[in-house]
């Protein structure tokens, strides 16, 4: 078949490289204009770009995808992975067979742009990847293959993204197979257990020691590696890399430094003990600092009675 492929981030790139080594052909791929460059510095093109570009293909930038951009290539399909945009309906009746969306989620849970951090958050036992049809909707077309994956206790954002990575593809591939040959079923979805994953904002990130500490070591691990979870020491915000739950109970004050050992940081909650294992002060390198290392080179910072906030 004759491919458009639209995506951006590096999970989208894993699944341009399976495609580009099937026997499919390629005919363009599109990604988001280049971001501006911080300070000055040169502008900064999506994963997908950086691929598309050392294959050699066919990359097109628009600011809103629409027909007119695509309408020269005559595609019999068009794959979108974490691409950005919802389509409009005249992109999405262009291509002969249709257009198929690759998601992170066992879909109808967790419709939208943050699958993978709400379902951490939420603290889900297993997601996964659905390849559905695409319509008009947001992540609401019929579903024609899926594959679950679990979230293990220690996954954070990146680990399951990168699992997910790894499971995708050969899903993706074999449902354009059936695709092209015509043997595709598609499977509504059901209303019963849909969930939005609303866009993570930077806000969010903030830590509320009156939360639980298995609430907040969900939050560390769902925002790891952006936007990283952080709170405050006085005035220095300090950036929350790797923690867990160490105990549901607790005889210190939400936010109350309560031990420092080589493991590294211990932190009573509103509900149980949380253990910091690595975190990173806007101090001296400003390096990740894991336990020993919080031990021996900041222990008048964060020394048993000192808060949080």
């Amino acid at each position: 078949m004759k491919i458009i492929f639209a995506g951006t981030p590096e999970f989208a790139a894993t699944h341009l490289a399976s495609i580009a080594e099937s026997h499919h052909e390629l005919a363009a791929v599109i990604t988001p204009p280049d971001k501006p460059g911080k300070r000055g510095r040169q502008p900064v093109a999506s994963p997908v770009k950086h691929l598309a570009t050392d294959l050699g293909l066919d990359v097109r930038q628009p600011r809103r995808l629409v027909a007119n951009d695509i309408a020269d290539l005559g595609a019999d399909l068009l794959l979108v992975v974490a691409y950005g945009q919802i389509l409009r309906s005249d992109v999405l009746q262009l291509p002969k067979k249709g257009c198929i969306n690759v998601h992170a989620s066992l879909l109808p849970r967790w419709r939208g742009a943050a699958p993978i951090q709400r379902a951490i958050l939420a603290g889900d036992t297993e997601t996964g990847v659905c390849i559905m049809q695409m319509d008009e909707g947001l992540d609401t077309g019929g579903i024609l293959l899926q594959q679950t994956v679990p979230i293990l206790e220690d996954d954070t954002t990146l680990s399951l993204t990168s699992r997910l990575s790894e499971v995708g593809p050969p899903v993706l591939l074999k449902a354009m197979e059936q695709i092209d040959a015509d043997t595709s079923y598609i499977t509504p979805q059901p209303d019963e257990g849909m969930t939005y994953a609303k866009k993570i904002s930077k806000d969010e990130a903030r830590i509320n020691w009156l939360s639980s500490s298995l609430d907040i070591s969900r939050q560390i691990r769902a925002f790891n590696p952006d936007p990283i979870t952080f709170t405050y020491l006085k005035e220095l915000r300090v950036k929350i890399w790797q923690a867990r739950k160490i105990s549901t109970t607790c005889a210190g004050q939400p936010g109350e430094i309560v031990g420092l050992s080589k493991a590294g940081v211990e932190v009573a909650c509103g509900e149980g003990l949380l253990l910091i294992s690595a975190l990173q002060l806007p101090v001296g390198k400003g390096k990740v600092l894991d336990g020993q290392d919080i031990l021996n080179a900041r222990r008048d910072m964060l020394s048993p009675g000192i808060y949080f906030s």
